[in-house]
């Protein structure tokens, strides 16, 4: 209901029989002409909008809410000015809302920090102003270095920051936060200036090879805000439209992870919104964002049994394109890897919901990881199809999005930035605690410098971490 609310009120709510942008009082009409609720027939648009974000099978959409409970809703969307669903900053504010009663609750009942608590207690929106200081004193100084190494008169000849600032402009990006300083020679004359957080000469020369990572995004405020600058540079370096750069920029340059699904969906949202506000809508690529604390609510007996079910649903031709291999799959043991992988991936996520982006599957063993895990999501795309019991489907869907958040926490990234969690080590329950204690021993006490380690292990050779730390 607040998704088709943020589009009906930027025109972008799609009717699906005409593809037409229409709006809350059209959306209306036409539910008086159906006879049905409106906010349910908006949601439904919103929903066909966004198919990687709500899935259609997904049993949760087929509840119903008592009328009483969603009378309330709609009051309390009704409710809210328009002047909320034009505001940059809304759909971030969002989630902290909605955790707001339980974190209280949590905190005043003074309980241990496990799964259940920490999606609540550690999410903290992060003020614009900090998500654009660490991006332009990363993402700006880089470009500030390529201008200044192609004019190194200007370096000699700016009369200020300002000026610098101005003549590293590329797009519409505004650099307000990007800082310069110049060193003074031993005469005590000025130097040239240089970028204050320097050039980072360790990255890719060209902006499409720049991957960016935040581990822990949250509503994807820093994703957001690195969309236009990445757009923005792939523009300028090679000559592409604004459509094709923001598409080439979520297919290749941006990836996000967060321990809560829910969140995971606001963020997915709001980056395609961003995109669609700025070209119009249209279906956008797969978006490189996952849940990395997704539960597995089974047996590992009973989730082996995909690997059974990969055997029998994926035919020869299939089997050989998806694993590369050229003859007789079955005695090849094509079951045995897709078990191996399938197992490595119950053994990594068994306390994701603990975990998230702590979990490293660099450390696993099985020969699936060494083939890579996208090799694994066609298989169980193939075995979801399939499917023909609501168990299977939901342990195929929750493979596959595991699948997915592996295959971006087994890689290495030129930029990873984030506001960490942070929660002290008496804070934290025994599953956590005792993971933080054996496998990050130089930073266990407190969440947030045990996430600082992990983002350095996340970045590439050469790469950075721009995180948002503890004052201690």
């Amino acid at each position: 209901m607040l998704f088709a609310r943020f589009l009906a009120e930027t025109d972008l709510l799609i009717e699906p029989e005409s593809g037409v942008a229409i709006s809350l009082d059209e959306v209306q009409e036409l539910a008086r002409e159906k006879g049905a609720d409106w906010l349910p027939l908006a949601s439904d648009y919103a929903e066909r909008m966004l198919p990687q974000i709500f899935r259609k099978d997904d049993p949760v959409l087929d509840i119903a809410l008592p009328p009483e409970t969603r009378s309330e809703l709609e009051d309390l969307l009704k409710a809210l000015p328009k002047a909320v669903f034009e505001a940059d900053d809304s759909l971030g504010w969002v989630y902290q809302f909605w955790q707001a009663e339980k974190k209280d609750e949590v905190n005043r009942s003074e309980v241990k920090i496990g799964a259940d608590e920490l999606p609540a207690v550690t999410q903290l929106f992060t003020e614009d102003y900090m998500v654009l200081f660490l991006l332009h004193n990363t993402l700006g100084a880089w470009r500030a270095g390529k201008v200044l190494a192609s004019n190194p008169g200007l370096a000699a000849s700016a009369a200020s920051e300002d000026a610098l600032r101005a003549a590293c402009s590329v797009g519409d990006v505004d650099w307000t936060y990007l800082r310069f300083v110049r060193d003074k020679a031993e005469d005590g004359a000025e130097g040239p200036w240089r970028p204050a957080a320097g050039t980072f000469d360790g990255w890719p020369k060209a902006a499409k090879d720049i991957t960016v990572l935040d581990p822990c995004m949250g509503s994807g405020h820093f994703l957001l805000f690195a969309l236009p600058i990445l757009v923005a540079f792939r523009m300028a370096e090679e000559d592409l439209s604004e459509r094709d750069a923001i598409d080439a920029v979520l297919r290749n340059n941006l990836f996000g992870l967060e321990i809560d699904p829910r969140c995971t969906q606001i963020a997915a949202f709001n980056l395609a919104f961003a995109a669609w506000k700025r070209v119009g809508f249209r279906v956008l690529p797969q978006v490189n964002l996952a849940c990395s604390g997704l539960a597995i609510g089974v047996t590992k007996a009973e989730w082996l049994k995909l690997a059974e079910r990969a055997v029998t649903v994926a035919d020869p031709a299939a089997k050989r394109d998806l694993l590369g291999i050229e003859q007789n799959l079955l005695t090849h043991g094509l079951e045995e890897r897709v078990k191996n992988g399938l197992e490595a991936l119950y053994d990594l996520f068994a306390k994701a919901p603990w975990l998230g982006s702590l979990i490293d599957p660099r450390r696993a063993s099985a020969d699936i990881f060494r083939e890579g895990f996208e090799k694994l999501e066609p298989l169980l795309a193939s075995i979801l199809t399939a499917s023909d019991t609501e168990e299977a489907r939901e342990m195929a869907v929750a493979a596959q999005g595991m699948a997915k958040a592996a295959n971006i926490l087994a890689a290495e990234f030129s930029l990873v930035l984030t506001n960490v969690p942070y929660l002290g080590r008496a804070r934290q329950d025994s599953i956590l605690g005792a993971f933080c204690k054996q496998e990050y021993p130089l930073s266990k006490a407190d969440l947030a410098t045990t996430f600082n380690e992990r983002c350095l292990s996340l970045s590439a050779q050469g790469g950075t971490c721009a995180l948002v730390c503890t004052q201690n």
